[in-house]
């Protein structure tokens, strides 16, 4: 939920802020910067809630810890990406795969119940995957609508 809401916020804000400067309203330009900055939130809980995020793995795979660093490293660059003219396309692909290959991550995470920010076995379950797959599909449509299309 919090991801959704700092998307919307900063798209709200970003195309006032861009509406002052420019005299234009740039809605694209607006939703490339939100999704900068949502994934800017997100990977702080990649640093923030290691333990949890690992715990989004199935035990099969190795280097959790370093898999879950990674991603967030790549989820700052490839948001930073999305406001370089020539990278833009590039990294909204990129992002659309990203996005793809975590669903695994996040069916597994609700199957075991894990709660990321607590680190426990107790979090909301299969009926998170009501919110989260819609969730994972805007943004997938977000991307391709703001730096693919236009």
């Amino acid at each position: 939920m919090k991801p959704l809401v700092v998307l919307l916020v900063v798209f709200v804000l970003s195309i006032f802020v861009l509406q002052f400067f420019n005299q234009k309203y740039d809605t694209v330009l607006a939703a490339r910067i939100a999704m900068c900055a949502m994934l800017c939130f997100t990977a702080i809980g990649h640093f923030a809630f290691t333990k949890g995020m690992t715990m989004m793995l199935p035990s099969i795979i190795p280097f959790k810890t370093e898999i879950v660093y990674f991603t967030g490293i790549v989820e700052v660059i490839l948001g930073i990406g999305l406001l370089v003219s020539n990278w833009k396309v590039y990294s909204a692909w990129i992002l659309i795969f990203f996005f793809v290959i975590l669903l695994p991550a996040n069916i597994y995470a609700a199957i075991k119940q894990v709660d990321l920010q607590k680190a426990t076995f107790d979090g909301y379950g299969l009926s998170y995957l009501w919110f989260r797959i819609p969730l994972q599909l805007l943004f997938i449509a977000w991307i391709y609508l703001s730096s693919i299309r236009f």
